[in-house]
């Protein structure tokens, strides 16, 4: 399934499920819905909300492990992590509200 988000003050942005249904559960609306809205005065507080997801992640990502490393006893080294961030996942979709509330309009999906 794909999320399909809209506005008049933008163009389309696209997102597959997982990723759809994990920025909607952040600024609070319900991912099961095949349809929905983000009104102008909502805007403000779901920007703030993934903002805030994005740090929480960063700042996951940057404390230190508390698991010890895995041995590389078979010689092989770990690949490194080719892992997509929330960050850069819903910059365009920040982007996209932004647009919308400067512009006075909705987002829907």
């Amino acid at each position: 399934m794909l999320y399909k988000f809209k506005s008049r003050a933008t163009a389309e942005l696209i997102m597959l499920e997982p990723v759809g249904r994990r920025v909607l559960q952040i600024i609070g609306k319900d991912p099961d819905q095949p349809q929905g809205i983000i009104t102008a005065e909502q805007i403000p507080a779901a920007i703030a909300a993934l903002q805030k997801a994005v740090e929480q992640e960063e700042a996951q990502r940057s404390a230190p492990a508390e698991q010890p490393a895995p041995a590389e006893s078979d010689g092989e080294k770990p690949e490194p992590s080719e892992r997509v961030w929330l960050r850069q996942r819903v910059v365009p979709f920040i982007d996209m509200l932004r647009d919308s509330a400067a512009a006075g309009r909705e987002v829907t999906w």
